[in-house]
């Protein structure tokens, strides 16, 4: 058998024997069954197309049969209630995070968030919440992971067609709060062209802002404004850097004898990083 593939048999009650959650299955004499009964394992999505499934060996298959304490996942949750899972995100302190947990607690059972970039790739938040659904719909249950906007879970139209791919795969419906793609979606359905379609304009839409950024910058830089930190130093002090450094004196004897003649900094000595710049060091 499969590892854990008996807790999730063992999550819902069986039909055959009346085996509580927890327990293994039953014969009729008060044995522990040697294979869970089918109606009990093919009720599981995951599980309904296979034959049988042998009860493992720590259950004890023929000793007498005792009941058990149901796992966890049987007592968090009701057999034919959907399960509302929350994720938010933002990449940065501040009130846009409360935002999200304001709109995604009072209609989820459980919230998961987290403060991490988009652009990272391992977000753990994000992996609970999914490790999380999967769990549920292994033991039966209707899972919906909700998002307050379809842009908090992923940073890409490819990471987001992923993430559609697991929650399609596990059977896990997918809802955003607000946006233009508000309301509930199948993956495994219209709901995957539909998200795929908007994660492209959401790709699009920043390939665009990149393109208009950079167009700015050539203009400013055609028009002669500096682009980016104030350069610190000029001609005149990179020729006497060079010839004191000619002379035999150290970076930091060189640094002391060097003034920053305008700027912010003028009257200054400049900092070890600019005379290394200055003598082509950098």
């Amino acid at each position: 058998m499969e590892k854990e593939t008996y807790l999730v048999i063992e999550s819902l009650d069986c039909p055959t024997c009346q085996a509580p959650a927890g327990s293994p299955c039953r014969t009729s004499s008060g044995k522990v069954a040697s294979i869970y009964h089918t109606p009990r394992f093919t009720a599981h999505p995951r599980l309904r197309n296979e034959l049988k499934h042998s009860t493992p060996k720590h259950r004890n298959p023929g000793a007498s049969w005792e009941r058990l304490d149901a796992p966890a996942i049987a007592a968090a949750s009701v057999e034919g209630n959907e399960i509302r899972l929350g994720y938010a995100r933002c990449s940065s302190n501040g009130q846009e995070l409360q935002s999200q947990l304001d709109a995604l607690e009072p209609v989820c059972n459980k919230v998961f968030s987290e403060i991490i970039s988009s652009r990272i790739k391992q977000r753990p938040e994000l992996e609970k919440v999914m490790q999380l659904a999967r769990q549920f719909t292994d033991a039966g249950q209707s899972v919906t992971l909700v998002v307050h906007e379809f842009k908090r879970l992923g940073r890409g139209a490819l990471d987001l067609l992923q993430i559609a791919e697991k929650l399609r795969m596990d059977g896990i419906q997918l809802e955003f709060l607000t946006g233009p793609l508000s309301g509930k979606h199948d993956p495994s359905g219209y709901g995957n062209a539909l998200f795929a379609f908007f994660a492209a304009m959401a790709e699009t839409e920043r390939d665009y802002i990149r393109d208009r950024t950079l167009e700015g910058l050539e203009v400013a830089r055609k028009k002669g404004k500096v682009i980016g930190r104030p350069v610190v130093g000029s001609a005149d002090m990179a020729v006497m850097a060079r010839a004191l450094k000619d002379q035999g004196k150290s970076v930091p004897e060189i640094r002391e004898q060097l003034i920053i003649p305008s700027g912010k900094h003028k009257g200054e000595h400049p900092s070890v990083r600019t005379v290394y710049r200055l003598l082509g060091s950098e």
